[in-house]
């Protein structure tokens, strides 16, 4: 165990509940305002970067779909495309459309709308529960207990990386040294593996959960890319934003409870980069899975 690593274990009791505050008011994010049938109303947080986080108007989008879904069916998968950047000086209409309600399935289509624009547009898929064959991927093995491993901001406070030190709903933990470290070491695999919760309580609403998790998925995934090449955020000329996410909820769980996010990039070209993962609950129950592609430009490579 690092340094870094022991001084995080030894703080863990006094950091338990720490993101209590911060975790309720990504709650209250989440909580749209409903202002007309199959129209709603969300807004950004004060201090919010240039652009809408695309974890929060995934969510957004996913609240307002589950609300004009019967409540005995979850999501099992959406499929969305970043059209445009949000504003987070004004706020997102997410308008509904009722594609199909079936016997076993039901599909629901979100446009979120900006300035008379659409800025975003996602489709979900809802299930009543059934059963049926059931396999799945293990988790990786000798993967250390996130109690062990350093938090974002230790992480950040060693490296200077200072918009990591803000202030999170989500506790991330890398598993190995993060790509802004590995970047300066030389070694550079496609791959970033890391522990998440949501930092505190969340209510039991199963599709608040989701949306929690719909929301962390956004963040790390895209540096798998980056970590290949050696180049991050902060510390290099990259522009990037996300240009279209799929999620598939496979199993129910708590995103208040550790999980495993486990991302990897098969390729990059034009400009673009596509990037996999995998969450697995911490008893080792894969219960997610993403794909995203996003816009990557290193300026002056």
């Amino acid at each position: 165990m690092t340094e870094l690593a022991k001084e995080a274990a030894s703080r863990l009791d006094t950091a338990t509940g720490a993101g209590q505050p911060v975790l309720d008011r990504l709650v209250a994010l989440l909580d749209l305002e409903k202002i007309e049938e199959n129209i709603f109303r969300g807004v950004s947080p004060r201090h919010s970067p240039v652009r809408v986080f695309g974890g929060q108007v995934a969510g957004q989008a996913l609240v307002a779909a589950g609300r004009t879904v019967p409540e005995d069916r979850r999501v099992h998968s959406l499929h969305a495309y970043f059209i445009r950047g949000g504003d987070p000086s004004v706020p997102i209409v997410y308008e509904v459309d009722r594609i199909r309600d079936g016997r076993s399935f039901t599909t629901r289509r979100v446009v979120a709308i900006q300035h008379g624009k659409a800025i975003f547009s996602l489709s979900a898929s809802f299930q009543k529960d059934e059963p049926g064959i059931e396999h799945a991927e293990s988790m990786p093995d000798g993967v250390p207990a996130p109690e062990s491993l350093p938090s974002l901001v230790d992480w950040a406070k060693e490296s200077g990386i200072t918009h990591h030190e803000r202030p999170r709903p989500i506790d991330i933990r890398y598993v190995s040294p993060p790509p802004w470290v590995t970047r300066e070491t030389g070694e550079r695999p496609a791959h970033t593996r890391v522990w998440m919760r949501a930092d505190g309580t969340l209510p039991v609403d199963q599709l608040l959960h989701v949306c929690v998790l719909t929301y962390a998925s956004d963040m790390t995934l895209l540096d798998s890319i980056l970590a290949r090449h050696g180049v991050y955020w902060e510390l290099d000329k990259v522009l990037g934003a996300s240009l279209d996410h799929a999620l598939w909820f496979h199993r129910p769980f708590r995103a208040d409870e550790w999980f495993l996010y486990d991302s990897q990039s098969p390729t990059a070209s034009g400009a673009r980069g596509l990037a996999t993962g995998r969450f697995f609950a911490a008893d080792g129950t894969l219960i997610a899975t993403v794909v995203q592609e996003g816009l990557l430009r290193v300026l002056g490579s």
